[in-house]
């Protein structure tokens, strides 16, 4: 699996993020091609409490290929300036392939 991951740190205006993450934000990632799943965690704390990271969104892709068309489509291009527009100094974005190890 190839994913994009954007960890926010936490936002000045929690409630503001947050609507705009549910009610603009999201709908556009939504209608990336190839898209399969977008995970949303919310960070309650960590090892030593508190956590300076909000939220981590993970989307996901079947393969590189799916990834990389989807991330180069017009509908990702609008998703990434909306990102920017709202959330471009407390998001940090990263590609990512997923592996797993068996238990």
């Amino acid at each position: 699996m190839f994913k994009l991951i954007a960890i926010y740190k936490i936002p000045k205006d929690v409630t503001a993020f947050e609507e705009h993450y549910a009610k603009v934000h999201t709908p556009l990632a939504k209608k990336i091609p190839n898209l399969q799943e977008l995970r949303i965690n919310r960070v309650f704390g960590g090892p030593q409490g508190k956590s300076n990271t909000h939220m981590i969104a993970e989307l996901c892709f079947a393969d590189k290929a799916a990834f990389q068309a989807g991330m180069g489509s017009a509908e990702a291009l609008a998703s990434g300036k909306d990102v920017m527009g709202f959330a471009g100094d407390i998001v940090s974005v990263h590609f990512a392939e997923e592996t797993t190890t068996p238990l």
